[in-house]
């Protein structure tokens, strides 16, 4: 049996053309992530909203956990962290340890909790976007 269908309640799809997860998202996530500069940090959240939307920051993750260093390798996938101003790390411990000692290696601090004081390490977008050399459109 399936379950009850209330149409009025859901939300309608979105254009495919307004879509933010197509392909070469992967490399416009990348791309985002180039700009945040050492000692900073950005959000999953924040890559999602430059990107376009950012109820996709789930994708985000899911992008930069499938990166491969050896043809990605100036990524620096380890400033990107999750809202709360910590780590995730969803169980790999190793990634999580090696991500926590390059932030450090920069310059990041963290408290007793493993929380980084993100009011004052996020980077902000707005010199980037403005200037116009972050270019997000598909290819």
């Amino acid at each position: 049996m399936s379950p009850p269908s209330d149409a009025g309640d859901s939300a309608p799809a979105r254009p495919a053309s307004a879509r933010v997860v197509t392909p070469g998202f992967h490399a416009r996530v990348y791309a985002v992530v180039r700009c945040v500069p050492p000692g900073s940090v950005t959000t999953y959240g924040d890559v999602a909203t430059v990107l376009g939307s950012p109820r996709v920051a789930r994708h985000v993750g899911w992008a930069l956990a499938g990166l491969d260093e050896s043809t990605h390798g100036d990524v620096p996938w380890h400033r990107v962290i999750n809202a709360k101003g910590t780590i995730s790390f969803k169980g790999q411990t190793l990634r999580a340890s090696a991500q926590r000692q390059r932030l450090e290696a920069e310059g990041v601090t963290f408290d007793d909790r493993g929380r980084l004081d993100l009011a004052a390490r996020r980077f902000d977008y707005a010199d980037v976007l403005d200037s116009g050399v972050l270019k997000l459109a598909d290819p």
